[in-house]
């Protein structure tokens, strides 16, 4: 048994944040009824970004605006312990399936509305989408350019993944009072917090925030990265890597005022190196340094493989461990389901 075996969700969430978040449940076991509207949600047309964020989900089709379609969906919601939802606020009461409703039906309901800027606050009602939510949460740099179609989209990822800590807490709540909880999530909420706690810099030096941290260009127009912080282990295991011993044994308040000429002396040395030379030699010392790979090569690195990131998930326990990769459903596939514990 999986840890959250038995833990019955009502997905109609749509695009990412959302189908991450019953997601991560699923893989630790929840029977997540997918519920899509007639024709399917649109993500899958993209069947390789749709197909990663749905597995282990069943999926039933109904249409919201007809009686029979939320008669259903009601019935389906008093059975269930989670009621998650991405739509616009407001939008949800609309449709009759807000909280107010479906809490009043099941008062032991967790009720999780995820949106770009939450249900309440000046900018509740402006669309956005993944860089809109970024940016207005200083967490993308005054110099960002375009992102690319491969980049991480980080204000869904981590409002996905704060959604599913967030309900499993309210879902051990209401399993010890019978009493459930709505979850205001805005994904611009979750970056601001975690922006909010990293001091905001006063100047700019050019280089990393310590020496030795940053990203270096190789001699083969690849790059590396090199994690030196305050450790002084670490510093002098990179200056004795890349040939600089005589800066090894600057101490870290040192360091700290000269960062512009031993960041440089960092890359200078660095430069002079292929990426596998420099892997080689700085993991060789025990120094912190990593490639910087593309999409395909971290698919491919035997470390990620080894611990089954892509078929497991980045949960992993002992005692009951995540589900295995399993199917997508196809759309209402599962017409006439009900919660598995109750037919099966």
């Amino acid at each position: 048994m999986a840890p959250l075996d038995g833990l019955r969700v009502l997905d109609l969430t749509m695009w990412r944040p959302g189908p991450y978040a019953t997601q991560l449940l699923a893989q630790l076991g929840a029977d997540v009824l997918k519920v899509e509207p007639p024709g399917g949600e649109p993500m899958r047309m993209f069947r390789d970004h749709f197909d990663v964020l749905n597995r282990h989900k069943r999926s039933i089709s109904l249409d919201l605006k007809s009686e029979d379609g939320l008669r259903r969906l009601k019935e389906l919601a008093e059975d269930a312990e989670v009621f998650v939802e991405g739509f616009r606020p407001g939008v949800a009461e609309r449709l009759g399936v807000g909280e107010p409703v479906l809490r009043g039906l099941n008062p032991r309901l967790v009720y999780c509305s995820i949106s770009g800027y939450g249900a309440e606050g000046p900018l509740r009602d402006v669309p956005g989408h993944d860089i809109n939510y970024r940016a207005h949460a200083a967490a993308l740099p005054n110099d960002a350019v375009s992102p690319e179609a491969d980049e991480l989209p980080l204000a869904d990822m981590s409002a996905a993944t704060m959604a599913a800590f967030a309900i499993t807490a309210a879902c051990l709540k209401a399993r010890e009072t019978g009493v459930g909880d709505r979850i205001d999530l805005g994904m611009a909420d979750v970056l601001a917090h975690w922006v909010g706690t990293v001091p905001a810099a006063t100047r700019r030096s050019g280089a990393g925030p310590v020496p030795g941290y940053g990203v270096y260009p190789t001699k083969d127009g690849r790059k590396i990265t090199l994690g030196v912080v305050s450790e002084e282990r670490l510093w002098a295991a990179t200056c004795q890597a890349l040939g600089i011993e005589e800066h090894a044994a600057v101490p870290f308040i040192e360091r700290l005022q000269r960062i512009g000429e031993l960041d440089g002396a960092v890359s200078a040395a660095v430069a002079r190196l292929t990426q596998a030379e420099a892997i080689e030699r700085l993991t060789r010392a025990g120094a912190p340094v990593a490639p910087l790979l593309s999409h395909a090569e971290m698919l491919g690195l035997d470390h990620f493989a080894q611990r089954k990131i892509q078929d497991e998930g980045p949960v992993r326990t002992t005692v009951h461990p995540p589900l295995p990769q399993g199917a997508v459903p196809e759309l209402d596939e599962h017409r006439g389901q009900t919660w598995r514990h109750l037919t099966e």
